[in-house]
């Protein structure tokens, strides 16, 4: 497969794996979240990068940061619930949003202090 019809391979599966996500979720809230929560995009960029050829020590490194990244997006997931009802989505996504950020940066110091550099 050319490298121009395998990246276009690469934008539908991707793309389609979302919107298959965001229509369960419409019906199947419960449903959604838990294909949502599953690592399939990280699944799919590891089999992206293995079958590009890249070695086994950045799949590798792929995955040891992303369990580290996961980390400070998962009080996001408790405070977005509370913030939406007392506020409109927007807000909510934003005070989101800078929760996370803060979350990544004190993560990023407290990783730093076992010897794993994220920042």
């Amino acid at each position: 497969m050319g490298s121009l019809s395998f990246l276009a391979t690469k934008y539908l599966v991707t793309a389609a794996l979302v919107v298959i996500i965001s229509e369960v979720a419409k019906h199947l809230p419960r449903a959604g979240a838990l294909i949502a929560a599953l690592p399939t995009v990280t699944i799919l960029v590891l089999i992206w990068m293995y079958l590009e050829g890249q070695p086994q020590q950045r799949l590798s490194d792929h995955a040891f940061y992303t369990f580290w990244y996961v980390l400070p997006t998962l009080p996001m997931f408790v405070l977005f619930p509370a913030l939406l009802s007392r506020f409109d989505f927007w807000t909510t996504l934003g005070l989101s949003t800078m929760l996370t950020v803060a979350c990544f940066g004190l993560l990023g110091l407290v990783a730093k202090s076992f010897g794993v550099g994220l920042l």
